[in-house]
């Protein structure tokens, strides 16, 4: 291996390089204004207890849980498609009947309910997506508080996944806007 320490170019061999370091102990710019003895290791805990979870998690969880929530509210593109599938299912099912009803029923009251199923699964995922955000910080760490932005968002999501669980309840039940009667 190498046995110059310092060849032409002036550089320095790593041998020469780990005789440096064991030399000199490291010291922070606190340390060369102050003139504290502080050893690097206390220097290291201190930076160590300042850093912890940040949170950013819990932040995305929050937001992720309140846009399900308006997505269960304002409807998604996989509703919409179960919606028209059923539309069409129906349509085909009563192509031959003449019965007004029956056309109403399987035409366009299933397609409602495919809407309504799905816009309660979004709902009931915002739910539980903001009920496990805002209980995270109980299993983590107890002693440090969950940001209050990440409480709100979270509150968010929670109250708007209720609100369109129970929107998605009435639109199934035909409690809310229900089909037309024929007769």
């Amino acid at each position: 291996m190498g046995t110059k320490t310092v060849d032409e170019t002036g550089v320095k061999t790593d041998e020469q390089k780990t005789d440096e370091t064991a030399e000199a102990p490291e010291t922070t710019e606190v340390e060369k204004e102050e003139g504290a003895d502080v050893t690097p290791d206390d220097a290291e805990s201190s930076t160590s207890e300042n850093e912890g979870p940040t949170g950013v998690g819990q932040g995305a969880g929050a937001v992720v849980s309140a846009g399900l929530g308006i997505v269960s509210l304002t409807g998604s593109w996989v509703g919409t498609v179960a919606s028209a599938r059923e539309s069409l299912i129906g349509q085909l099912e009563s192509s031959s009947s003449s019965d007004v009803g029956a056309l109403i029923e399987k035409g366009y009251g299933n397609a409602w309910h495919a809407t309504a199923l799905w816009g309660g699964a979004f709902a009931l995922v915002a739910l539980i997506v903001g009920v496990v955000v805002l209980a995270r910080p109980a299993f983590g760490a107890p002693g440090r508080p969950q940001a209050p932005g990440i409480k709100s968002v979270a509150w968010a999501g929670v109250a708007l996944g209720v609100i369109g669980l129970l929107l998605a309840v009435l639109k199934y039940t035909d409690i809310l806007l229900g089909l037309p009667s024929t007769g």
